[in-house]
Formats: C-alpha cells, sequence, structure tokens
C-alpha cells in the first residue's frame, strides 16, 4: 500500500470515530451511564429504607412526646404541692397569730380559777374549749414538755438554765414557762423552759 493510501484510510477511520462519539446512539450511552448513576441512588432510597427513615422519625417523635408529657405530669405534681404549701404556710401564719390568744385564754382560767365566781370560770372555760377545738381541727397540737423531761434542742427553746435542785435533775426540764404547739410535723412554737445546770 502507498503512503497516500495509508493516510486516507487513518482519515477515514479517524472521522468513523469522530461520528460515532457525535451520533445519537452514542449520547444515550453516556445517557444510560448517567441513569445508571440515578438508578443506584434510587436503589439507596427503595421503599425499605424510606420505611426504616419514616419509622425512625416516628420513634423520634414518640419519645419527644413522651419526654413533653412526663415533663407536664411533672409540672403539675410540683404545682400542685406548691399549691398545698402555700395554703399550709397561709394557714400556719393565721394559727401563729392566735397562739398569744391561746395564752391569754391559759391566764385568764388561772386567774378565775381562784375567784368563787364558777359560772364566769364555766363560761370562759366553754369558750376556750370552742376556740382550741376550732385550732385542733386545723391541725394545732401542743408540743408535750413538763417538768423532768430531758431537755431536748431540737423540741424546746431554753430560755435560761439554772443550777439543778439535784443531780437527777441536770440536763433536765426544771419548768415550763410557756407552751409550744405544732401545726401537722412542723413545730411553729418551740416551748419556753428553764434547763437545769
Amino acid at each position: 500500500m502507498s503512503k497516500e493510501n495509508i493516510d486516507a484510510a487513518a482519515s477515514d477511520q479517524n472521522e468513523v470515530q469522530d461520528t460515532e462519539m457525535t451520533s445519537p446512539e452514542n449520547s444515550q450511552g453516556s445517557q444510560q451511564d448517567n441513569n445508571s448513576e440515578f438508578n443506584d441512588a434510587a436503589v439507596e432510597d427503595s421503599p425499605e429504607s424510606a420505611l426504616e427513615k419514616l419509622e425512625k422519625a416516628v420513634a423520634s417523635e414518640q419519645d419527644k412526646f413522651l419526654r413533653l408529657f412526663a415533663e407536664f405530669e411533672n409540672y403539675k405534681k410540683r404545682t400542685s404541692k406548691e399549691r398545698m404549701d402555700l395554703f399550709k404556710t397561709a394557714n400556719q401564719e393565721v394559727i401563729v397569730a392566735m397562739l398569744p390568744v391561746v395564752d391569754d385564754f391559759e391566764r385568764a382560767m388561772k386567774e378565775l380559777s381562784k375567784d368563787q365566781d364558777s359560772e364566769l370560770y364555766k363560761g370562759v372555760g366553754l369558750i376556750q374549749n370552742k376556740f382550741l377545738g376550732i385550732l385542733k381541727n386545723k391541725g394545732l397540737e401542743e408540743v408535750v414538755a413538763a417538768a423532768g423531761d430531758t431537755f431536748d434542742s431540737e423540741m424546746h427553746d431554753a430560755i435560761t438554765q439554772i443550777p439543778a435542785p439535784n443531780k437527777k435533775m441536770k440536763g433536765k426540764i426544771i419548768d415550763v414557762i410557756e407552751k409550744g404547739f405544732q401545726l401537722g410535723d412542723k413545730i411553729i412554737r418551740h416551748p419556753k423552759v428553764v434547763v437545769g445546770n
């Protein structure tokens, strides 16, 4: 073959290759390659994986809902407890304000017991009992403290210490100056006592 024939054959072959590259058939081939990439991505988002994603989203939302519900229940309990404490505190303030009246009744009854007029004594006694009954219905109780009891700094308020009359009374209550009261479990006024030293 001559050199011209070889050059012509090579140029024909290049033209055929160029037409193959630009022909619609080859462009479809490249589109098929691109489509296969999209198909791979579509396979990744198959119905099973979409279902898993939805299940995870639902589980996450249920978890958020349960946490929010639990938080709301705790809020309701806390506010209910705070409201009850507020009522108790308001009740306590009124009862503490009435304790001097209880003391006045005690002093009046002590003085009236000396007098011979028993009708006045009975009348004041009835009023005192009615008043104490109302306070007891509200939860007021007397803190028991008597001479000879062991002094407890959490229960009693020591006004003063005096020398004990005997060794047996050392560290014990010698005299109760003022009664103490508690409202429920809380002491609202400690009994004021004199302690033997």
